[in-house]
């Protein structure tokens, strides 16, 4: 006897079926998946490099000119006439201000007149003749001339201290005195400023000093000059060092042809010390974990090693290295987020070559 089975019974073991196959099938496929190795992470890598390094001390300085002196007068007289106007730039020699000098002047003429006399009277005793004249008439008339002349002199130097000069070339600053005002020695006039070249007052530590010379480089940027960069060198160093900063003072000086800088003005330092060759790799390479820096070496069979290094000095985007790596050593300087100690690696640059070989075998076996 046939028992007809119902069409949705039919339908449901069909279905099972399916679903018990198809399940089959992608445990399969996740298993295949799952055995499949990973690829190697791609990295990129650079060669330690030696290469000179210069260490530089930062610091904050302040300029003095070349030469500064506060003019003044060296007798008490009203002052004649002012020669200058404030901020005039002014040669060796020229005369600032005219101090009275009448009485002088008439002293003077007077002086020269005496002299005159006192020559005529030498020669003519002279020309009398050796039987007429006495030796001690003629040793007295050169005595007059001789003392004639010592009067004439100082009426000049007199004369001179009634005029006021500049003692080197230089930028004059305000004028302090007016026509007609009586000034005494020590009375400030003007003053005056060499600053052609300008003095770069600054210290450092005394930790810094075995590196410090003179003829070191220097570099200063003002506030006043955003962008431009002023060169020096190092001309002299203090004898001592100051015991209750324990630093060293050191004055550099730098030209200033254009007369951008100006005494008193602060100047942001930085110093220039001795070259000296050291390692040098990218900061990026550095892994830093608490004190401990670390980075990975690439070994010849590209799987990469976790390294301990010791930081000697930090520059912008570098650091230098005491210990831990060598040079010709190849490190990962990106990518090392991705890595472990032992793991395999692709090299950025192999990794191009590579796909560009691929890319080139499948063309020749395409044609």
């Amino acid at each position: 006897m046939n028992i007809k089975t119902p069409a949705w019974r039919t339908l449901a073991l069909t279905s099972l079926v399916s679903c018990l196959l198809l399940g089959c099938e992608q445990d399969a496929t996740t298993e295949s998946v799952a055995k499949k190795p990973r690829p190697a992470p791609v990295v990129e890598t650079a060669t330690v490099e030696e290469r000179f390094v210069v260490d530089e001390i930062d610091a904050i300085g302040t300029l003095q000119a070349n030469e500064s002196v506060v003019i003044s007068a060296a007798v008490t007289e009203p002052v004649a006439s002012v020669n200058f106007v404030d901020g005039q730039q002014v040669k060796k020699g020229d005369v600032l201000v005219t101090l009275t000098s009448d009485e002088q002047a008439a002293e003077l003429a007077e002086s020269e007149a005496n002299l005159a006399d006192a020559k005529r009277q030498l020669k003519r005793i002279k020309s009398i003749g050796k039987n007429l004249a006495s030796k001690s008439d003629i040793d007295a008339a050169q005595a007059k001339v001789d003392a004639t002349k010592g009067q004439l002199s100082a009426i000049k130097a007199r004369l001179a201290d009634r005029l006021v000069t500049a003692p080197f070339d230089g930028v004059l600053g305000f004028r302090q005195v007016s026509v007609g005002a009586l000034v005494t020695p020590g009375t400030e006039i003007t003053t005056l400023d060499d600053i052609s070249i300008v003095k770069l007052d600054f210290t450092v530590p005394e930790v810094f000093l075995g590196k410090v010379h003179t003829q070191s480089l220097v570099s200063g940027t003002s506030p006043a000059w955003a962008g431009q960069i002023f060169e020096g060198r190092v001309a002299s160093i203090d004898s001592r060092v100051d015991p209750s900063t324990r630093a060293i003072q050191v004055r550099a000086e730098i030209a200033n042809a254009d007369h951008k800088l100006l005494p008193g003005m602060l100047i942001n330092v930085t110093l220039f010390s001795d070259q000296y060759p050291a390692l040098v790799v990218a900061e990026s390479a550095v892994i830093q974990s608490g004190s401990r820096a670390s980075l990975y070496v690439v070994k010849d069979d590209n799987s990469v090693e976790l390294r301990n290094v010791t930081i000697a000095k930090r520059m912008p985007g570098q650091v230098v290295l005491s210990e831990g790596v060598e040079r010709g050593d190849t490190i990962v300087v990106d990518g090392t987020l991705n890595l472990s100690p032992g793991m395999k690696v692709r090299v950025l640059g192999e990794e191009q070559s590579s796909l560009a070989r691929e890319s080139d075998s499948s063309n020749i076996h395409s044609s």
